[in-house]
């Protein structure tokens, strides 16, 4: 509680039978010679501070020296009668008159109260009788003596009339120092609930700031072992792919298939556009053999492959950090009556970019890298539209001259060599059937199972092969193409697609051969009817218990 602080102007005037007079006043105490005890001291406008709201304490001021109250002189006063009473608070803060007068020949003690620019009132606040020559010496000091108790307040005198003998001459206001600024109650008050909130929605701000920032750790927490550290150039932090997509926001979608989803963004700080793919990495493989296999694809350099920047890891999460290619995959431009349709010359340009990218990958680099996805969709294209394969996300490296080891066989229906269902070891020849596949969806513009479609034409192969038997495998193509192509070429590609799709691994040829042959450096092998016998079309039926796959 901040108690009021309480002025008052002070005119003591007494009627004594002292021979001596004794007369002075003082509009403010800035000059006053007074002597002085306590706490109380003259402030530097003026003021008589006998108390302040430090804490409870005394202050005493006095004159310097004592003045005579006693003589045989007699005297005379007269008082003017008259006037009313009114409320007069004294706890107001406002400055207050009082006059303080006695009278020795009537034994009269009379003390009168005021509001300061209110004249003297004719009937005073008390009157006592009292006879005072017995408690007073013949000298003796005037001043003031104040204190204050629990309620702690400051006691300013702004003015002081003395006379004895008479009446006190009346102080001049428009001199008065002027009072310190007094803060009302309600004024405190609201300042220490206002500083109270204040202090409340502090609190709180740093409560929801901590909660965040403890959220945030939880949110941006990564998985990460020491043996990480020999991949640290490789690794992104996870906060950084996380603004980059925005939060991974469908509006950065780029495409999403049975192993994960693509998204593209801006690394921070920096004007690098990537693509990243989110891939739940369930394999049977180690986790620490997995990151080394996609740390050492990050190494691979041809010009049709789409670099692969990096990966993070976060809880059984990973992710996969390519460059952007600016014109999306293959399969936007093939497929379900595309806006944009690519000529046969584009098509046949990047059927050669991507076959070349394969060869490099089978047997231009220091281990053999099978990727075990090649399809319409895992080819994106650049801004110059030169097809480039990406997603290494199922990749699997062995060394040259070995025998892969078995793995969990995964991949898209319709691409799968028939072999992988029995042995489940993927090799280079399982990729050179998935390139077939893809070789045949490029040239007839249709995926290679259409599960809509009747079932004489579900199954591409079989639909190209039907018509290679009668003779008529042009009419195979793709019917948008229209007669707008090269026929040596679509009969060469729609050949190549079948020799590649052949359900006998050992009648593949190997991607060097594949190459010469779509540079015309080397003849088409005949394509021999043994070993078809609808293999392709029944391949589902043995050791998919164990398949992962994806329909896309």
């Amino acid at each position: 509680m901040f108690p009021k602080n309480m002025f008052f102007f002070l005119i003591l005037t007494l009627d004594t039978a002292s021979a001596e007079d004794a007369d002075f006043t003082y509009n403010g105490f800035g000059a006053a010679k007074l002597r002085l005890d306590g706490i109380a001291e003259i402030t530097p406008n003026g003021l008589l501070m006998l108390t302040d709201t430090r804490e409870p304490a005394k202050g005493h001021a006095f004159l310097p020296t004592p003045l005579r109250f006693k003589n045989s002189t007699t005297a005379y006063y007269t008082n003017d009668d008259g006037g009313g009473f009114k409320n007069l608070s004294l706890v107001s803060g406002k400055p207050i008159q009082a006059w303080i007068e006695y009278s020795h020949l009537e034994g009269l003690l009379n003390v009168t109260l005021a509001p300061i620019d209110v004249a003297k009132p004719g009937l005073p606040c008390l009157s006592s009788n009292v006879t005072l020559s017995s408690l007073i010496s013949d000298y003796m000091y005037v001043g003031f003596s104040s204190s204050v108790g629990p309620f702690i307040t400051s006691h300013y005198i702004l003015g002081w009339s003395f006379k004895l003998n008479g009446r006190a001459q009346a102080l001049n206001l428009s001199r008065l120092p002027s009072l310190p600024h007094a803060e009302s109650k309600s004024r405190l008050e609201s300042w220490k609930i206002g500083l109270l909130i204040i202090l409340a929605i502090i609190f709180l701000l740093i409560m929801i700031i901590g909660i965040i920032l403890v959220n945030s750790g939880i949110k941006f927490r990564e998985v990460f072992e020491d043996w990480e550290l020999e991949y640290g150039p490789q690794r992104f932090c996870y906060k950084d792919l996380f603004l980059a997509t925005k939060g991974f926001r469908d509006q950065h979608l780029l495409g999403a298939g049975g192993f994960g989803k693509v998204y593209s963004g801006v690394l921070p700080n920096t004007d690098i556009q990537v693509a990243v793919k989110q891939v739940s990495h369930e394999s049977r493989q180690g986790m620490r053999e997995f990151i080394a296999e996609i740390v050492s694809i990050g190494r691979l350099r041809h010009r049709n492959l789409v670099q692969l920047l990096g990966y993070c890891r976060r809880k059984r999460e990973l992710l996969l950090v390519y460059e952007f290619m600016p014109n999306s995959s293959l399969d936007k431009y093939l497929f379900n009556q595309p806006k944009s349709m690519l000529s046969w010359g584009q098509r046949f340009q990047i059927i050669k970019g991507v076959a070349s990218a394969l060869y490099y990958l089978h047997e231009g680099w220091e281990k053999v890298v099978v990727h075990r996805d090649i399809k319409a969709s895992n080819i994106l294209l650049d801004d110059q539209m030169n097809g480039r394969l990406g997603d290494f996300g199922l990749a699997r490296l062995y060394d040259h001259g070995t025998d892969p080891q078995t793995t969990h066989v995964v991949g898209t229906l319709g691409y799968l060599a028939p072999e992988l269902g029995k042995t489940g070891k993927a090799t280079t020849s399982t990729d050179v059937f998935a390139f077939g596949e893809f070789l045949l969806e490029v040239a007839c513009g249709r995926r290679p199972i259409e599960m809509r479609a009747l079932e004489e034409d579900m199954v591409l192969v079989d639909k190209v092969l039907e018509c290679w038997k009668a003779g008529i495998i042009l009419e195979a193509r793709d019917p948008n193409l229209g007669n707008e192509y090269i026929v040596e070429e679509m009969e060469m590609v729609l050949k190549l697609g079948l020799l590649c799709s052949h359900p006998n691994s050992t009648s593949r040829p190997p991607m060097r051969l594949v190459m010469r042959i779509l540079e015309c450096e080397a003849p088409l092998p005949e394509i021999s009817e043994d070993g078809w016998n609808g293999e392709i079309s029944a391949m589902g039926e043995e050791g998919f218990d164990d398949l992962g796959m994806s329909d896309s």
